[in-house]
C-alpha cells in the first residue's frame, strides 16, 4: 500500500479565531501551532504546510501560571559584542503583548523555511477586534 501525500492544490485552509481571554499561555501555543502546522487534520504531512490560518485576539489578557511571568526571562541581541537585553515576560506583555503571545508560538513550530511559511498564517491582535471579518472564521474554543 503506497502512502498518500497531499499535493499543495489539494489543500483546503480555513480560518480559525481563538480568544486568548484567560486562557494560559502554554495552552493556547501548543493548540495555536498544532493548528498552524495542519496536525489536526487528517491529510497532515510533515513536509508540507497544510495548516490553517488563525486569528488571536484578547493577546493582552492571557495569563501564566505560577510566577512565570516575572522570573521568565526574554533575551534579544543587537549582533554587537555585549549588546544583550534581557527583560522580563511580564514587562514584554505589558508592552507588546502581540509580540509575547507569537513569540511564544513561534518555538512550538518547525525551524527554517517550513516553519516561517507557517507564521506567516498567524494573526495576533491585542485588543478584540480584528480585520478578517470577511473571511468568515470560525471560533475555536480552547479548553481552560
Amino acid at each position: 500500500m503506497k502512502t498518500y501525500t497531499p499535493k499543495a492544490s489539494e489543500i483546503q485552509r480555513e480560518w480559525h479565531v481563538v480568544d486568548a481571554e484567560g486562557v494560559i499561555l502554554g495552552r493556547l501555543c501548543t493548540e495555536v501551532a498544532r493548528i498552524l502546522r495542519g496536525k489536526h487534520k487528517p491529510t497532515f504531512a510533515p513536509h508540507l504546510d497544510s495548516g490553517d490560518h488563525v486569528i488571536i485576539i484578547n493577546a493582552d489578557k492571557v495569563i501564566m501560571s505560577g510566577n512565570k511571568a516575572d522570573s521568565k526571562l526574554i533575551y534579544r541581541h543587537s549582533g554587537y559584542p555585549g549588546g544583550i537585553r534581557s527583560e522580563t515576560f511580564a514587562n514584554l506583555l505589558d508592552r507588546k503583548p502581540a509580540d509575547a503571545v507569537r513569540r511564544s508560538v513561534r518555538g512550538m513550530v518547525p525551524k527554517g523555511p517550513l516553519g516561517r511559511q507557517q507564521m506567516t498564517k498567524l494573526k495576533v491582535y491585542a485588543g478584540s477586534e480584528h480585520p478578517h471579518t470577511a473571511q468568515a472564521p470560525k471560533p475555536f474554543e480552547i479548553k481552560r
